[in-house]
């Protein structure tokens, strides 16, 4: 299931991405987010228009996984990279990422983000 979340991001797919998340889907984005994105998130709608939507508007990336861990207890933990460029500078940046997923009903439960907030940063300012 998780494998299905990276690649619905791969294909900008929110379709996909809306019907992978739970109705009961919370989030906890890395604080220090650029953009104001950061922080708990309480739906999937708000994950969808107010967080991904916000962040894929303003950058020309995706989450790469690397490593798959399965945790047990419908868990799994995601390493990897996101990669790409800030659309309204053209820097191009790479941050490691690190996601908690929990996962029921074949379906997206939670999310937790941890990721190098300073290299989003960096893109979109011209660091």
């Amino acid at each position: 299931m998780a494998e299905k979340l990276y690649v619905a991001f791969a294909e900008s797919d929110g379709h996909a991405l809306a019907g992978l998340l739970d109705p009961s889907f919370t989030a906890r984005v890395s604080s220090g987010m650029p953009l104001g994105v950061g922080g708990p998130v309480a739906d999937p709608h708000t994950i969808l228009l107010k967080v991904w939507g916000v962040v894929f508007a303003a950058y020309d990336a995706a989450p790469y996984p690397e490593e798959f861990v399965d945790v047990g207890r419908d868990r799994v933990i995601v390493f990897g990279a996101y990669r790409g460029s800030c659309r309204s500078t053209g820097n191009g940046f790479e941050a490691a990422f690190a996601h908690d997923l929990t996962i029921r009903d074949d379906r997206i439960a939670s999310l937790v983000q941890i990721t190098d907030t300073k290299q989003w940063h960096d893109a979109l300012i011209g660091g």
